[in-house]
């Protein structure tokens, strides 16, 4: 039986890197020892499925996240290019990013 929403809260977290990232989600998502810790696994994961049952078990993901650190936004375009890549993974139906202030 799949559940409606997997809900992972990472505000507060310092996240900088997208290693930090990774760490942060890897628990929560059930992600197993040897995912691959880069952009195209973790497109993998939340979009085609079937490489983390916690996250196949759902509907839908959506990651809550603090705007700043790796996410931070200056507003004069020079924003992390990781980051920009990373939410881009993000489709916004099946798997939401929800930055925060």
């Amino acid at each position: 039986m799949r559940g409606a929403e997997l809900v992972v809260d990472l505000r507060g977290q310092a996240l900088t890197t997208l290693d930090d990232f990774w760490e942060a989600v890897r628990e929560p998502c059930g992600l197993p020892a040897w995912f691959g810790r880069n952009l195209d696994a973790w497109a993998d994961a939340i979009d085609a499925r079937g490489i983390s049952e916690v996250i196949d078990r759902h509907d839908t993901l959506t990651v809550h996240a603090d705007r700043q650190g790796l996410f931070a936004d200056t507003g004069n375009g020079t924003d992390n290019p990781k980051a920009r890549a990373l939410a881009a993974t993000f489709d916004g139906t099946r798997n939401r990013l929800v930055l925060h202030p």
